[in-house]
């Protein structure tokens, strides 16, 4: 399928008839045409043969696809070695700042994605055809992408002839070729949920780079799994795990989506604990759902997401209630190792629900309502290692221990990598497996994190960081340097400033900080007040409730499995590093005391496991200075720690 409604040179856009082209992009339109459109494309015909006559031996391309974006480019122009990209508003006289980032995003788009854009000269353009003149500032970033230029119908070809002659020339493009260019988008969950929840497949929305075990392969073995349980009526557990933003959460949902069949009487559904990734993926699914089909009630939409994503306690209370088998024959778990242990469960339940004597953990439990089938039941769980952050949480040792000593008849299917320590924490592989059935497959595990486009060794930067293993730190980060910056500072407003001149566009930015970090509360950053996560996460730079506006801080509990392009991550006393150990402390009256519980201490260092593990493209680390004279915030809680930062090769600003 072509990537364009048309591509021709200039010279023969010139000589063919305006009907003849607007025949075309109709003819390639694959929604309705409205007048709207029709008449927006008769008016982008005429600019574009009154201003391109000075280069008919470039390339023009109307409606171009990018994909991870679910949208199309205007134009492209192709000239010289320079990648136009065009987009109109016709009618406008005003160039909206919604518009400037809507082009950019494209180039930006191009940039990261698009294989035959790499390393190419991309220049954003719009035109508001009823626009004034403006006066252009010619600003080029190190990647080669100019800042926005504004254009009308009348002075569009001026413009692009301005830059061509300012422009160090580039390789000339093969037009052919940059059209068909292989495309490598790294959607972030947001727009991967929604783009599942249309239609597309994980192959269209995912990297496919060699040396990844790629996610098409792990969905494409569960969906092996389901099959096979399905037809010879047993009962089957499977394990994926993999490192910080591996893509566990896009492969439930691809899972979920693809056996969400209530013809078969499937009824996949995806279930996770975690409430703000659930109510921010429930919100971007319901507004998107309202934006392509306007004529549907939020409420409706809502409702519609809500068999799609649940809350995993949710459906936990709904079959506390009755004794009869789910309707949902496959269960997707996000994040299973944050499941309670049996303590946990049974404080809750007598806490929250009133229920005395409650004696099973919430595997136990949760395995247990899937067992209530009397023929067939596929429950998949998401491991992320490293990851519990919360007291109560298990762990994958504790899914185990249910299924060996409750439910040996299943059969368990895990990553050949389920090792690891951050995966098993102080248990052997053979103690927790013993007795049971259990196959161990390859293809569960997700060793790349796509999260970071720009990076995949993030993830072994940051569990070397903490392992406080130095030497592999810092050679690691000089893999990454380039593409992936991280910077450290004593100054909040360096640190902001630092955000706002890296985001281009609507990349997003935000503060995040440890829900331990109580002493940033006199630089303006308090950690107990809660935020709307949705809100935070979907909405733009206009609206204060929005992390654009650095003024609200997300925790760890905000924003685990959701990401952000760039983050500012405040670093408290509440792990510090005393004597090259990390020492472990919570904030309580007024003073700091030490965490002694092993347990404990695992769950804060996870926290900045969560936090370090945010951004896409990279991230400023604010250590304050502290202050002699407030007996909470001595500068000696803080040097030490911003010293290792700074000695992994992380610059300073």
């Amino acid at each position: 399928m072509s990537r364009s409604y048309y591509s021709e040179s200039v010279s023969s856009f010139l000589k063919e008839s305006n009907e003849s082209i607007l025949g075309k992009l109709a003819k390639n339109n694959t929604f309705s045409l409205k007048e709207k459109q029709r008449n927006s494309w008769i008016q982008q015909i005429e600019i574009l043969k009154e201003n391109l006559t000075f280069c008919p031996e470039a390339h023009l391309l109307f409606e171009f696809t990018i994909p991870r974006m679910g949208k199309r480019v205007d134009n492209i122009l192709i000239w010289k070695g320079i990648i136009y990209v065009i987009e109109f508003k016709v009618g406008d006289s005003t160039y909206f700042k919604g518009a400037r980032d809507q082009v950019m995003d494209y180039a930006l788009d191009l940039k990261n994605f698009h294989e035959e854009s790499h390393d190419k000269i991309i220049v954003p353009i719009l035109v508001s055809t009823q626009g004034l003149e403006e006066e252009n500032e010619l600003h080029v970033d190190s990647d080669y992408i100019y800042s926005p230029l504004l254009a009308n119908r009348n002075n569009l070809g001026e413009l692009i002839n301005e830059v061509n002659k300012m422009t160090v020339k580039h390789a000339s493009i093969d037009p052919v070729k940059w059209e068909n260019g292989v495309y490598k988008p790294t959607p972030t969950i947001i727009e991967a949920a929604q783009a599942l929840y249309q239609g597309h497949s994980v192959e269209d929305i995912s990297r496919s780079d060699s040396g990844a075990i790629n996610l098409s392969k792990t969905s494409t073995k569960v969906n092996q799994i389901i099959d096979y349980a399905k037809v010879n009526k047993e009962k089957v557990i499977c394990f994926i795990t993999g490192v910080p933003g591996a893509g566990k959460t896009l492969a439930g949902l691809n899972i979920a989506n693809s056996r969400h069949n209530f013809v078969e009487e499937e009824h996949a559904v995806f279930l996770s604990g975690n409430g703000p990734l659930v109510n921010v993926l429930r919100e971007a699914l319901a507004r998107n759902e309202i934006t392509n089909h306007p004529e549907i009630k939020k409420s409706e939409a809502r409702k519609k997401v809500g068999a799609f994503i649940q809350n995993i306690h949710h459906f936990r209370d709904e079959y506390l209630k009755t004794d009869r088998a789910p309707i949902e024959k496959v269960i997707i778990f996000d994040e299973a190792q944050r499941a309670w242990n049996r303590e946990q469960t049974s404080k809750f339940m007598k806490e929250k629900r009133g229920i005395n004597g409650f004696n099973m953990s919430e595997p136990e439990f949760l395995i247990s309502v899937m067992d209530r089938h009397l023929d067939w039941a596929v429950i998949i769980c998401l491991i992320g290692g490293g990851q519990e952050i919360n007291t109560g949480e298990a762990g994958l040792p504790e899914w185990f221990f249910a299924l060996r000593h409750k439910f040996s008849n299943w059969k368990v299917y895990v990553s050949d990598q389920i090792t690891d320590n951050e995966y098993m924490r102080d248990y052997s592989f053979y103690e927790i497996t013993k007795g049971l059935n259990f196959h161990l497959e390859k293809e569960l595990h997700l060793s790349v994190s796509v999260r970071s486009f720009r990076s995949e060794k993030l993830s072994h930067v940051i569990k070397s960081l903490l392992d406080l293993e130095l030497n592999n730190a810092k050679e690691t980060y000089k893999l990454i340097k380039e593409n992936y910056p991280i910077v450290v500072t004593r100054d909040l407003s360096k640190a902001k400033t630092w955000l706002r001149k890296r985001a281009r566009g609507t990349e997003r930015i935000g503060i995040i900080a440890s829900s331990g970090g109580l002493r940033l509360k006199p630089y303006g950053i308090w950690v107990k007040n809660s935020i709307d996560p949705a809100n935070w996460f979907l909405n733009d730079k206009d609206d204060i409730r929005s992390s654009y506006f650095l003024e609200d801080v997300a925790t760890e509990f905000d924003v685990q499995g959701l990401e952000l392009d760039w983050v500012c991550l405040a670093w408290d006393a509440d792990l510090r590093l005393v004597d090259g150990t990390w020492s472990y402390n919570n904030f309580s009256g007024t003073k700091w005391n030490n965490i002694n519980k092993a347990e404990k201490q695992v769950y804060l260092k996870n926290a900045y496991r969560v936090l370090l593990t945010r951004a896409r493209q990279g991230m400023v680390i604010f250590v304050p200075e502290g202050d002699i004279n407030d007996q909470t915030r001595l500068p000696l809680f803080y040097d030490e720690t911003y010293e290792y930062l700074k000695s992994i090769g992380f610059d300073e600003i």
